[in-house]
């Protein structure tokens, strides 16, 4: 019987994550309910950033949940898709941007004597 640390069920638990720090959970939820709300940003748009965000943070829940918004806002799947390419494209960037630091080793060490 396999077993998997992540359970999708748990999802349904998000709702209760200030179960042990009240205050804490309380300003979460009204910090998440402000950034994720339409603004000048539609609820649309900011749904395809956190899908997007879900991906690039490798965060099963977010991914489960955000793909169903996003599906429920008549979000296509090659606008899914897209937008996960676009994450993935930003964090390969990024990964290539810090070879900077192994670059400039192999520079210095290949001129040395």
């Amino acid at each position: 019987m396999a077993h998997n640390y992540y359970n999708s069920d748990d999802l349904k638990d998000f709702p209760h994550i200030g179960e042990f720090a009240q205050d804490q959970g309380k300003a979460f939820f009204d910090y998440y309910g402000s950034a994720t709300a339409g603004g000048t940003l539609s609820e649309r748009e900011k749904s395809l950033i956190a899908l997007t965000v879900a991906h690039t943070e490798h965060c099963p829940y977010c991914i489960d949940a955000y793909t169903t918004r996003c599906l429920s806002l008549g979000i296509t799947s090659d606008e899914m898709m897209e937008a996960v390419h676009v994450g993935a494209s930003i964090v390969a960037g990024a990964v290539l941007a810090h070879s900077t630091q192994m670059r400039k080793i192999i520079r210095k060490v290949e001129m040395q004597p």
